[in-house]
């Protein structure tokens, strides 16, 4: 079997939402209501979109971290044209659905290439903004879930966190010698070093909790 992530370019409210901002909304459907963990930014309106589409039955809110009910199922307010496509190829969504700097990101599943080939090349034809993030075989494992992919050993990060783990990474932080420090990666977050390392500290042991496990 095959996996991609597609990430894709819309104007839905929960892509709006994340648009210029580090934040970032999963989104588990439940037919009559979603469960959506939501990282932003303090004093964002992410959580205000989300109230006006679909409304909040219910939240448990943790610094920059919700995990809400909706009151609603955001299909019955917007139609994704994507569901489409993915039945004309035989390919399925995994769940959750991620929202993310204004686009939509899709974890697809497939028994061929072919089919996940035929799909991403029928969304662009019919004008859909696509990129290609991943594309990979996988095979069964066993355990609890069908499918072990790299993504399923990662941890929840805030929004900050993702952030400041990015940053180091694309800047040299881990390189050997480093390409950059705390303090630079502070200034293009705009928050002081002591914050900017808090949040980069916090996100590296999240990682290592996850991953760990299964090295050992």
């Amino acid at each position: 079997m095959y996996e991609a992530t597609l990430r894709i370019r819309d104007d839905s409210a929960y892509a709006a939402a994340t648009a210029g901002t580090s934040a970032t909304i999963e989104l588990w459907c439940n037919e009559h209501c979603d469960l959506l963990h939501v990282s932003h930014e303090v004093g964002g309106d992410v959580l205000e979109r989300v109230r006006e589409t679909v409304g909040i039955e219910a939240a448990v809110e943790r610094g920059d971290e919700v995990v809400a009910v909706t009151a609603d199922c955001l299909r019955h307010h917007e139609i994704d044209d994507i569901e489409g496509y993915l039945r004309r190829h035989g390919v399925l969504l995994l769940p959750p659905l991620r929202y993310q700097r204004g686009a939509k990101v899709c974890r697809l599943l497939a028994v061929s290439a072919a089919a996940l080939t035929a799909c991403f090349r029928d969304l662009v034809d019919s004008g859909f903004d696509v990129s290609v993030e991943s594309k990979r075989e996988v095979s069964f494992a066993s355990g609890d879930a069908p499918l072990l992919a790299p993504l399923d050993a990662m941890p929840d990060l805030t929004g900050r966190q993702r952030e400041a783990l990015k940053l180091a990474y694309e800047h040299g932080y881990y390189d050997l010698p480093r390409g950059t420090g705390t303090e630079a990666i502070a200034a293009q977050m705009g928050v002081t070093r002591r914050t900017a390392e808090e949040h980069l500290r916090r996100a590296e042991r999240k990682v290592m909790e996850s991953v760990v496990r299964y090295l050992f």
